[in-house]
């Protein structure tokens, strides 16, 4: 005769922020999103008060802190979170955790508080040393695993460093170069990144999230759009005359949006999850035409980098950032109440920063404000949400 055993049931056991153990240094995207997103919520506001002139003046505040802090602070914490994540699963091998993953988020705030407290060439070399030290584990996991199909975002964070050393050095008046260059660079490497990320999971996504739609791709199409992208960017950045840059940014707009209508986004607009990654996108269609018009000097340059910046990374990072923790964190792949409204608040953000790029004098800063209204609130109600996501073990018992 068998005995039935009744037992306590099994408490996860907490382990202490300063332990290595604990669940925020479990994978790359629970430091990076939750820093990120605080650092983002906090940062733009700062910027809009300062661009409007409220309050004390404060130099370190200034449009190329601004510029630089929304691409290599915010989006780059991000895309690091998210590449160790993703790394991970490509591989089977760990990217950084514990006080490894740990120490590079606390580099990369270091970074944050150093452009601020103390600018210089101290705080250069701070915020310049934390990019190498995060792609260097995952060039490690990519190169021992033999995953050569995605070796080359080593080479684009390469690029992002160099990008980023570019800014300072013109920042500091090392080169003759302006500051504003080396930012645009950086969105449109980011731009390429999320053509090429976007192009393999937003189709795949989509079937998985929504019955009965089949997306299409079509290979020579991608790679068409992602040449143009690059040609396109290239001509921006080395200041080729406009009969040149312009047909090729508005061609790769365009390539973009063709690209786009093949997924089928029209028929996600019930799933949240979905439907905020095709949205997020057509941004970048957008940004290289705004980017065309802005080479005829039709437009202004704001408009078009807005569009890539906050249309775009700031649009797909909020979808990515909503999914990947879930999916990470072991909980159902669907939005609940919240994440609508994260999601419109970021493309009304996003809206209404290219409106005041358009525009001028009282028009333009009533845009601005309330789009950094829009860009804070989606942020702070992520935190709200997730960071007990984030912060926790999984639900499920397993590891990351």
């Amino acid at each position: 005769m068998s005995l039935l055993t009744i037992d306590e049931p099994a408490v996860p056991v907490r382990h202490p922020l300063w332990s290595a153990r604990h669940a925020l240094w479990a994978l790359g995207f629970r430091p990076f999103y939750l820093l990120a997103a605080a650092f983002a919520a906090l940062a733009v506001p700062l910027w809009v008060a300062v661009n409007l002139g409220w309050g004390p003046a404060w130099p370190s505040l200034g449009l190329g802190w601004h510029m630089h802090e929304m691409v290599f602070g915010f989006g780059l914490a991000v895309i690091v979170g998210f590449l160790f994540t993703a790394g991970s699963n490509w591989t089977g091998l760990p990217t950084p955790k514990g006080y490894h993953l740990a120490a590079l988020a606390g580099l990369w705030l270091a970074g944050r508080i150093a452009l601020v407290a103390f600018p210089g060439t101290a705080a250069a070399l701070i915020d310049l040393a934390f990019l190498p030290l995060a792609a260097w584990p995952l060039f490690s996991v990519l190169k021992r695993s033999g995953n050569k199909r995605n070796m080359f975002l080593v080479g684009l964070l390469g690029l992002l460093t160099l990008a980023n050393a570019l800014f300072h050095a013109a920042s500091l008046g090392w080169l003759a170069l302006s500051a504003v260059t080396p930012v645009h660079g950086a969105i449109l490497i980011i731009s390429i990144i999320e053509a090429v990320i976007g192009g393999r999971v937003i189709p795949m996504f989509t079937a998985n999230g929504v019955p009965g739609v089949k997306p299409v791709v079509v290979a020579r199409r991608d790679k068409i759009v992602i040449g143009l992208s690059g040609l396109a960017g290239l001509a921006w950045v080395s200041g080729v005359p406009a009969i040149v840059a312009a047909p090729l940014a508005i061609a790769a707009g365009c390539a973009t949006m063709l690209r786009l209508a093949g997924w089928k986004g029209h028929k996600t607009l019930h799933v949240a999850l979905v439907w905020i990654l095709h949205v997020s996108y057509a941004w970048i269609g957008i940004g290289f035409m705004l980017l065309g018009l802005a080479a005829l000097g039709l437009v202004t340059s704001s408009a078009a980098f807005h569009a890539l910046g906050v249309g775009a990374m700031a649009g797909l990072i909020v979808g990515m950032m909503t999914r990947t923790t879930r999916g990470h964190t072991g909980r159902v792949l669907k939005a609940g109440r919240s994440e609508p409204w994260m999601y419109w608040l970021i493309q009304l953000a996003a809206l209404l920063r290219v409106v005041a790029a358009l525009t001028g004098g009282t028009p333009r800063n009533a845009a601005l404000l309330v789009s950094g209204v829009c860009w804070s609130l989606s942020l702070l109600l992520f935190l709200v949400v997730y960071t007990p996501y984030l912060w926790r073990a999984r639900v499920d018992g397993k590891e990351g």
